[in-house]
């Protein structure tokens, strides 16, 4: 933890990019203690700009140069967390911006960080509607954003780890290859054994329509997500 500040600090990340128009994307690290082991991996989050605000999806706390170039975007106004497996960051942001907080249905937090309940009729977004997973057994949602063809934002539950990243150490790499992590447009291997969803989530799921996912981990997924995830949801869910 910081010594100034009840947050946890920043950890190594890389630079915002823009991967569509008004949609950003910066990767971090994450660190973390799982089953008595030290865990460092790689994740994501999504920065959706609208007018002058900013949307955090799956918040990463940036460093101080971060977060100038996150100021030079917009201002922060809301943050968004979809996932019972994320939120780490989240106060930070709500502290530092007074943002309001959006969480799925479910999910439990502080009172005192004002969270509301993300649904479709009540949104930060005017383009967007969110996915709940109805079957899951911890909370989890995805963000469906009606632009460029379709983009999903999404948490755990879809992931797109190609290889390894820098934000990776040692023993999580050979660890999470051994699990399946490294798998294109994949279900999140520690999600899918926690959360339990059944075939029905999935079939409602790739009836959506999207081109693009960005994933809270691993590389976007463009232009051919709906194919490349249905074929996985087929496999995972044969019948």
């Amino acid at each position: 933890m910081d010594q100034l500040t009840p947050f946890p600090p920043a950890l190594a990340h890389g630079a915002i990019e823009e991967v569509f128009s008004d949609v950003f994307f910066v990767s971090g690290a994450m660190e973390t203690v799982l089953m008595n082991l030290d865990w460092q991996f790689s994740r994501n989050m999504t920065i959706i700009r609208d007018g002058e605000r900013l949307i955090l999806v799956n918040s990463i706390r940036l460093s101080d140069e971060g977060l100038a170039q996150l100021e030079r975007l917009g201002k922060v106004t809301d943050v968004v967390r979809l996932g019972a497996l994320h939120g780490r960051d989240d106060a930070f942001y709500l502290d530092r911006y007074q943002a309001q907080y959006w969480v799925m249905p479910g999910l439990e937090t502080d009172p005192e960080l004002g969270a509301q309940t993300l649904q479709t009729s009540e949104l930060p977004l005017g383009d967007a509607s969110v996915f709940q997973f109805e079957t899951s057994k911890i909370p989890e949602g995805v963000l469906h954003l009606q632009r460029d063809g379709g983009i999903l934002i999404a948490c755990d539950a879809l992931q797109n780890w190609l290889s390894p990243d820098e934000h990776f150490c040692d023993a999580s790499r050979e660890r999470m290859e051994g699990m399946g992590f490294f798998t294109p447009a994949n279900v999140g291997p520690v999600w899918l054994q926690a959360a339990e969803p059944g075939a029905e989530d999935f079939q409602r799921l790739k009836a959506l329509t999207f081109k693009h996912v960005l994933c809270g981990h691993g590389e976007p997924v463009r232009d051919n997500a709906r194919e490349a995830f249905s074929e996985t949801f087929t496999r995972l869910f044969p019948g």
